[in-house]
């Protein structure tokens, strides 16, 4: 990825509408972030007629957030309201058009989620599902016959649902959890883990009624044979079912639970003939990561996604195809330097669609099951941003969400090579109403003369110079590409003001894998060196920024960074926004959960193996030389970066007498999910860069 050029740039118009007098609209606010309404689970029927959405509101006085079921023609028609008296989330239509969906409508005292369908033609709605437990997800047969269903199940339930479903396992008379030796996970992501409880599939039929029927079958079989989470936690879900094109077997991803489970990254993809048996592993072979299973509509083939290095959560994710007939297995897209996220069959079998990040955008590519060909697909000409959830459909189209840095998701149908029909207005009309950024692509030349790639998103209402934030991506193998996000928004801080800088660093993902591996052993050398020469370009690029009048914030690997540029880059910024940083690589290393992600980042040995790995690029060894102000942000559910790392960094700045605040969330985990708790997240980070930054002319 070579360069000779200093600096390229392109720059991108904005997607949204602007209103006609631009200068007199209000900019947006994190009010208006946070009280936005957002796109949630999409469907279509099975004839690409109809369409079905969630929208969750957010009331402005209270921040209470609801879900609500939409559905309209995906031609022309207007949208309507499904009345669910309930949540609902997860629509999906069966081969008869009706709608299902998750919701915890009230059932006499009973408020538990469920499986409900509902006819869009007559709002006819029934329950398919009164489990003793709650639905987690569910997946219809192709056939409509047949659903499978998921929740936390006790591993020696044959049901969906048994009395002892939730048991801590506590010994007694007190109050403490007890793990016995080989345990596994105590604790994961934001949940201490519960002793015998999985997540697990079990596959129902659907009488004539139209609700389930019988015992059900478990995909996992008999107790002894496997035991693990299926959907994988903490983020598994539909993606990790699937029904055979039959409608008589499942497909499932999930990874033994035992003592090695928090240093594994071996997801298998299981075969369950939903007779009693075990299931088969598919992938036995490979000990590293299987997932996002997709058989194709004849039944002959299972497409899925692979990597090939054990412990390496973020190697490259490999298109392989095996023939479930004769077991013939062949690697389909090893010539393909990027990594699938997601993987869907056309209705006629002859390709596969597939998205991945690709230089800042994340695109659709069509995958030729024969060749292993990769054909790039436009769907949006001239800016493809974010594009998920793809659907394809017999006539060729595609029904899929996108979204980028000035837009949150929208739901677009249409084919490759046209710009796609937006069916939704979640929230394009009322971000017309707010005054537009600017952002803008540039590529520089960074560590080892690598081409590196950034982005700058500013308020388009501002004439003279303005202050400037630079933001560090977690991840690390991560982007700040060109997508939307709730949390960490260029547009809305762009909006304050401010000119935001991303670069995607040594590490960052889109760009092939030998980029993404480059971060390795490197945490504090390539990525810092990335981040310094892109911050110099980009105000070399763009006279509006002030680089003087500057801060830096970011979160996870992003807050890692901020306590490493406190140490080693202590004459830059004026201020530090750091969330859920590390602090301390040793404690880091004996309190997170995930053990295969900080081992595999640190030469793949244990701390006590190789403290020289870990040691060599951890922040607290230069405290000594910190003198930047830090805003510390931190929440005590927290597993993967343990809030104690927030309360050392703060210490060590108040022991040097460094001005320094520190704010602290009880309810939230790794990310700050909550209406009223983002409102706050947003107003102290703001409260912070105004102290330090001056505002310029308008």
């Amino acid at each position: 990825m070579k360069t000779n050029s200093l600096i390229a740039a392109t720059a991108l118009a904005v997607a949204l509408a602007a209103p006609a007098h631009a200068e007199q609209a209000a900019p947006l606010s994190p009010q208006d972030l946070v009280t936005l309404s957002r796109l949630g689970g999409t469907a279509i029927s099975r004839d690409g007629n109809m369409i079905a959405y969630v929208v969750t509101t957010t009331d402005p006085v209270s921040y209470k957030r609801t879900p609500s079921l939409w559905v309209k023609p995906a031609g022309k028609g207007e949208p309507r309201r499904i009345d669910t008296a309930g949540s609902a989330s997860d629509p999906a239509f069966g081969p008869d058009g009706a709608l299902y969906y998750l919701s915890d409508r009230k059932v006499g005292e009973s408020e538990r989620t469920q499986v409900w369908k509902v006819d869009p033609a007559t709002d006819v709605t029934a329950q398919v599902t009164a489990f003793a437990t709650d639905v987690a997800g569910f997946e219809l047969s192709p056939d409509g016959k047949r659903i499978a269903v998921w929740g936390d199940i006790a591993r020696t339930c044959p049901t969906f649902g048994c009395e002892s479903d939730g048991n801590t396992a506590l010994p007694g008379p007190g109050t403490g959890r007890h793990y016995k030796d080989g345990a596994g996970f105590v604790r994961h992501w934001d949940a201490w883990e519960t002793p015998g409880n999985y997540s697990r599939v079990f596959a129902f039929d659907i009488g004539p009624d139209g609700k389930v029927t019988g015992e059900g079958k478990a995909a996992d079989g008999p107790v002894g044979t496997l035991t693990g989470d299926s959907p994988v936690k903490p983020f598994g879900g539909g993606e990790d079912v699937a029904w055979s094109a039959d409608s008589q077997s499942l497909f499932f991803v999930a990874r033994q639970a035992d003592r090695n489970e928090p240093t594994s990254t071996n997801l298998d993809i299981w075969h369950s003939k939903l007779d009693g048996t075990a299931p088969t592993n598919l992938t036995e072979a490979n000990k590293a990561t299987d997932n996002t299973p997709a058989p194709s509509p004849d039944g002959k083939w299972l497409a899925y996604a692979a990597m090939a290095r054990p412990g390496y959560e973020a190697d490259r994710l490999v298109v392989n195809l095996v023939n479930l007939q004769t077991g013939e297995r062949r690697e389909l897209t090893g010539a393909w330097d990027r990594s699938v996220a997601s993987l869907a069959w056309t209705p006629d079998g002859k390709a596969l669609i597939a998205t991945a990040e690709d230089v800042l955008d994340t695109p659709a590519f069509r995958i030729d099951p024969a060749s292993g060909k990769v054909t790039r697909l436009v769907l949006n000409p001239g800016r493809e941003g974010h594009v998920g959830n793809v659907v394809p459909l017999k006539d060729g189209r595609l029904l899929y969400t996108r979204d980028t840095i000035d837009a949150p998701a929208e739901l677009y149908i249409g084919k490759p090579g046209k710009g796609g029909t937006r069916l939704t207005d979640v929230a394009t009309t009322a971000l017309s109403q707010r005054a537009p950024v600017v952002t803008q692509r540039f590529s520089f030349k960074g560590a080892d003369g690598d081409t590196v790639w950034g982005q700058i998103t500013k308020p388009g209402w501002v004439k003279g110079r303005m202050p400037s934030v630079l933001f560090v991506h977690g991840g690390p193998q991560g982007s700040y590409n060109d997508s939307w996000s709730n949390r960490w928004n260029p547009r809305v801080w762009a909006s304050q003001g401010y000119a935001i800088v991303s670069i995607d660093f040594h590490g960052s993902t889109g760009y092939g894998q030998a980029f993404t591996d480059a971060i390795n052993r490197q945490w504090g050398g390539k990525p810092l060196e990335d981040l310094q020469k892109g911050f110099a370009a980009a105000i070399a690029l763009d006279g509006q920024i002030d680089g003087e009048n500057a801060c830096a914030a970011g979160a996870s690997y992003g807050g890692y960074m901020m306590n490493w540029i406190a140490g080693n880059w202590p004459d830059r910024f004026k201020c530090l926004v750091q969330h859920d940083g590390v602090f301390d690589a040793r404690a880091m290393a004996y309190e997170t959960e995930e053990l295969w992600f900080d081992e595999w980042e640190h030469g793949g040995h244990p701390y006590y193996e190789a403290p020289e790995e870990f040691e060599k690029w951890n922040p607290v060894n230069h405290v000594a030389k910190w003198k930047t102000p830090m805003l510390v942000i931190t929440s005590e559910k927290d597993f993967r970066i343990p809030y104690t790392q927030g309360l050392a960094a703060f210490t060590a700045l108040q022991r040097r007498g460094i001005p320094s605040e520190l704010l602290v969330f009880p309810d939230e985990n790794h990310w700050v999910l909550k209406a009223k708790n983002s409102l706050q997240w947003h107003q102290t980070s703001f409260n912070w860069l105004e102290r330090w930054l001056k505002k310029g002319d308008k």
